[in-house]
């Protein structure tokens, strides 16, 4: 190939950049000039070239996939990517909670499972973790529980010690702390773990009957865990190793699948049940609302560009779409806002228009310009109601996703229902679910965890948040502590 014929490359422009490797200077040993503008924009888009990371769900990764309805429950919802036979496209990210983007993925720690459907109607985003429960109940709480996962002011050393002030503080952590110091706090890959929505959704049929919801995706390759031991190994040898196991796996053709169920509760059912449906630290009862087959998501495709197609993916639970609603989970409705504010902030004012945010149906938005606008409507008009024909809403009166609220305006926790308290449903985890082996693991991951530099008076209210879960553990927990004989926990959240 000739020299004149060779492929060189340009400049964002897309005339031919002059080099690649040489700046202008006077002379071969002299200073740069400012007038060499391929090294100036090169230099200039290079400390430009990370967006800030996620404030949580930093280190993470993903793939691109599809949705398969193979059941009927139209019953329940008209979503026409819920409908019998359906084939939607998607993306997931999977992600750890506390960790900076450089952390190993392999501390112990909640996963995120955010998925993302690009429906017929619109994108659906679903947004949830590895585990049906979270710590807390109420946003306002949101900011200073991810606080306390982060680092100390002075030091920059993550520290045993907030946490534990912090959930000690705030008893209903206690279901998602008992899940993160058992089994599901150290997968053994992202594909061997189950995700679920976590919060509560309305589900509206064609008929207009409302129906609650829980969503649930089972591994169809098996839960797999890591012990500490094999965690922290892994953290040294590999940090990126969830990353790279999804990834490969995906490349030589072993497309990991979920099976997702449903939970449904009759919409009249809310009021009575036992446990506030919508708190978000509970679960329902599988004996009370029996899981309900959906279909299967399957991921059977990486992605080409890792910044474009994961880190500046973007997800909200209030993105949904017809026939799926929010519900009066205070926790949902915090995010439904915070979470695309996030994404404005992080990647820009419209996010929304990056290629792996598009929707892949036509929009016709009222929202315009801001930084980096590339879709427009030309010189449509800008406001609503027009004389000029372009279409604008206006739906009135009740709305089909909808509840009824009554009361003052207040700030309050919850009102109680039958059976509601902080510790009842982490016992039933401990006594029920876990086996001998997974209880005595526990207590070994506490006891470790509460002597990596938990001091009074936290320490002390530790011991009683365990005791209130389940005596028998609390007791044991705080024997070995006093003893000093807990057990090293697995580097994360269990450890400073």
């Amino acid at each position: 190939m000739s020299e004149s014929s060779t492929p060189k490359s340009t400049m964002s422009t897309g005339a031919p950049a002059p080099s690649d490797r040489s700046s202008l200077t006077i002379g071969a040993n002299g200073p740069i000039v400012l007038h060499d503008v391929h090294f100036l924009e090169q230099m200039a888009h290079f400390n430009r070239e990370k967006v800030p990371e996620r404030q949580p769900h930093a280190k993470g990764s993903g793939a691109f996939g599809v949705l398969e309805i193979t059941e009927d429950v139209s019953a329940y919802t008209k979503a026409a990517l819920f409908q019998p036979g359906a084939m939607t496209e998607m993306l997931a990210r999977f992600s750890t909670v506390a960790g900076e983007q450089g952390s190993p993925d392999t501390w112990r720690d909640v996963r995120g499972f955010s998925l993302k459907f690009y429906t017929s109607e619109g994108n659906y985003d679903l947004v949830g973790n590895n585990t049906p429960v979270f710590f807390v109940r109420d946003p306002m709480k949101f900011p200073h529980f991810i606080r306390s996962q982060k680092r100390l002011a002075d030091s920059g050393l993550r520290d045993n010690h907030m946490q534990w002030d912090f959930w000690t503080n705030n008893p209903e952590t206690a279901h998602q702390v008992t899940y993160l110091m058992g089994v599901r706090g150290l997968p053994r890959t992202w594909r061997h773990m189950n995700g679920y929505g976590s919060h509560t959704y309305m589900w509206v049929n064609a008929a207009g009957e409302k129906f609650w919801v829980k969503y649930h995706f089972h591994t169809r390759q098996g839960m797999a865990f890591f012990d500490n031991a094999e965690a922290s190994a892994m953290s040294g040898a590999d940090a990126d190793f969830h990353r790279r196991d999804l990834f490969e796996a995906i490349a030589r053709g072993e497309h990991p699948s979920w099976k997702l169920s449903v939970q449904v509760m009759p919409y009249t059912q809310a009021k009575a049940y036992r446990f506030n449906p919508f708190d978000l630290t509970k679960t329902w009862s599988h004996r009370d609302y029996p899981l309900i087959p959906v279909g299967t998501m399957t991921l059977n495709r990486n992605p080409d560009n890792f910044f474009a197609q994961i880190e500046q993916a973007a997800f909200s639970p209030g993105n949904t779409v017809p026939g799926i609603g929010l519900s009066p989970d205070k926790m949902l409705l915090g995010r439904a806002f915070a979470y695309n504010d996030a994404q404005r902030n992080r990647i820009g004012t419209n996010f929304h228009q990056l290629p792996v945010n598009q929707p892949k149906v036509a929009v016709n938005t009222y929202q315009f310009d801001g930084q980096m606008t590339y879709a427009h409507s030309g010189s449509a008009p800008t406001y609503a109601p027009n004389s000029a024909g372009r279409p604008w809403a206006d739906e009135t009166g009740p709305i089909t996703d909808g509840w009824e609220a009554d009361g003052d305006m207040v700030r309050s926790a919850y009102t109680l229902h039958t059976d509601d308290d902080d510790f009842t449903q982490p016992g039933i985890l401990v006594r029920e679910v876990f086996d001998d082996a997974q209880r005595a693991a526990l207590v070994d991951q506490v006891a470790g965890s509460l002597l990596g530099g938990v001091r009074q008076p936290v320490l002390e209210r530790a011991f009683d948040y365990w005791k209130a879960i389940d005596a028998e553990v609390g007791q044991l927990i705080e024997q070995k502590v006093r003893s000093g004989s807990g057990g090293k926990p697995a580097e994360g959240m269990g450890e400073g």
